[in-house]
């Protein structure tokens, strides 16, 4: 595998949810961060470091287990302080990964006051430290992306609900799939440059299309109507607390920017619902929801504008089975200027 060149992102096929979650929290880093729970060989790490690749200044930081709160946070040097009245700061990784991908492989391994602090930093964008009665800060929007085997063990349930959105991989690849990934990784791996210049074009459209769903964000506005779809989601789903209202409702701004609106309807909320929902649900909603809130894994709401194309042998890297695709597919990325049909 190339160290320079990553795994196009707009080469991965066949998993529409994990691409789609990662979207999300790239336009609006403060949803809190992806959670992925699957297997070893799903293309996770894949999938995040070609995500990096479509940020400004491209910016991947990966996280040890074996990490220090020091390391992640950063320093502060007292001495200079105590002697110069100047505060010297040390960056860590989270100012290393701002505007970027922080990456936690087996983060259900990682000591949890070290997730809780990652996941403060990711709901507040701001990385605070202080030593002494010396404090510091500095911004630190960065898309978290952890990954987990639960054969390994799992996350508490206050660490797990704290992550914004959830997708969970399949475990299992039909004979084709399985050489379709073959091939692509062989091809990819004989020659990164030009497997990389062949998705360039695709590539820099949905950088730009990153770029200018960031931009509209703010001016896109919630609605009563939002309120109350969401309320009634996360009610049917009995979740507690009100951390997946807000989720959804950022989630759902995050999917109607990418998609060039400038309002949510009711399609962004259910196609985002499941990613915010899957783990939090405490009961069976299918038998309380309400009439006008159709389940976020129902309906035509969550079929994508154009069906994904056939799988092509030289560009299914991470290939897993079909899912329903909330966001159209990114390999056919539509250039900004045009108009929706």
């Amino acid at each position: 595998m190339s160290l320079d060149t990553p795994f196009p992102f707009t080469a991965l096929h066949g998993q529409p949810l994990l691409q789609t979650a990662l979207l999300l929290a790239t336009v609006d880093p403060l949803i809190g961060g992806v959670l992925v729970e699957g297997p070893r060989g799903t293309a996770k790490s894949t999938a995040a470091r070609a995500l990096a690749a479509l940020l400004p200044g491209g910016r991947f930081v990966n996280l040890p287990l074996s990490a220090s709160e020091e390391q992640l946070v950063g320093s502060l040097d007292l001495e200079a302080a105590l002697q110069g009245g100047q505060v010297r700061f040390r960056p860590g990784m989270l100012a290393r990964a701002h505007e970027g991908v922080l990456y936690v492989d087996e983060v259900n391994l990682l000591a949890d006051g070290l997730v809780d602090l990652l996941l403060d930093v990711c709901a507040s964008g701001v990385n605070r430290i202080e030593r002494d009665g010396i404090s510091h800060a500095h911004a630190a929007r960065i898309t978290l992306v952890g990954t987990m085997n639960p054969e390994e063990g799992e996350l508490r349930p206050q660490l797990l609900d704290r992550f914004g959105l959830f997708v969970r991989l399949g475990d299992t690849l039909a004979p084709a799939e399985r050489q379709a990934i073959v091939r692509a990784r062989l091809a990819f791996d004989a020659d990164p440059a030009t497997f990389a210049a062949r998705h360039a074009p695709a590539q820099q459209a949905l950088a730009a299309r990153i770029a200018a769903a960031r931009a509209a964000l703010p001016a896109i506005a919630f609605g009563d109507a939002d309120h109350e779809r969401v309320a009634a989601l996360c009610h049917a789903a009995a979740v507690e607390g009100v951390r997946a209202d807000l989720v959804m409702l950022r989630a759902a701004r995050a999917h109607a920017a990418l998609d060039g609106r400038g309002t949510i309807t009711a399609a962004d909320i259910d196609a985002v619902a499941e990613l915010v929902l899957a783990h939090r649900r405490k009961a069976d909603d299918s038998a309380d929801e309400p009439a006008d809130a159709p389940h976020p894994q129902g309906g035509q709401s969550q079929q994508p504008d154009n069906p994904p194309p056939a799988a092509d042998s030289a560009d299914d890297w991470g290939a897993l089975p079909p899912q329903a695709v909330p966001i159209r597919a990114v390999k056919n990325v539509r250039p900004l200027s045009a108009k929706k049909p």
